[in-house]
């Protein structure tokens, strides 16, 4: 495939960390980056619609789609699977869509692999010790599943260097603010600009064209 005229954004975080409330204020601020919507052989939760917070699948499904290749990364997190459709992002990266991917650290190293320009943003907890007083705070979870989610939190912070940016969230309009402008910041990159704004330069008869 040729160079995609679209990025990919890769925002990962340990739970508890706030990515979904942030990842969700982004998309409103920019509307024309597009949330891809992730495989999963989870029981849905009170409230999740079907294709639109995932796309709910068996197990059986899950493992057809696996042998067709039909995904561009995949990961077992506690018990459950999440897949993210790579027919979908390529067709949407070919038209110079934006696309972000709400996923953990194994999918991202997945994607990197095959898209070495995306761009990963990983949202940091302000302490380990905020972190679990927010997952106690939300009062799910068991204490066994919290001290799990906490020493993956470790695992995941370890890696933190792989990621382009870092986001901290001990403030939520400032991490907000962060997000944003990274994505905006992306888009203005000359060589994507120069791809994206091809058919203008060349009305200008600039060298901005080639």
């Amino acid at each position: 495939m040729d160079q995609p005229i679209g990025n990919i954004y890769i925002v990962v975080a340990p739970s508890g960390a706030g990515k979904t409330s942030l990842v969700t204020a982004l998309l409103q601020a920019e509307p024309s980056v597009e949330l891809s919507i992730s495989y999963s052989t989870r029981p849905a939760r009170k409230g999740e619609i079907d294709g639109k917070h995932y796309h709910f699948v068996d197990k059986a499904t899950f493992d057809a789609m696996i042998d067709r290749g039909d995904f561009l990364e995949y990961a077992e997190v506690y018990g459950n699977y999440y897949g993210t459709s790579a027919p979908w992002i390529r067709s949407r990266l070919e038209v110079g869509q934006d696309i972000l991917l709400e996923i953990d650290w194994q999918g991202a190293e997945q994607v990197r692999k095959v898209f070495p320009g995306a761009i990963g943003i990983f949202i940091a907890p302000p302490s380990i010790e905020e972190l679990e007083r927010r997952l106690r705070g939300r009062d799910t979870d068991t204490e066994e599943v919290i001290l799990r989610r906490l020493a993956s939190a470790r695992a995941e912070i370890d890696k933190i260097a792989e990621y382009d940016y870092i986001v901290v969230n001990d403030d939520f309009e400032r991490a907000r603010l962060d997000l944003i402008s990274i994505v905006r910041a992306r888009r203005l990159r000359s060589e994507v600009q120069c791809r994206r704004l091809a058919e203008m330069f060349r009305h200008m008869g600039t060298a901005g064209a080639q």
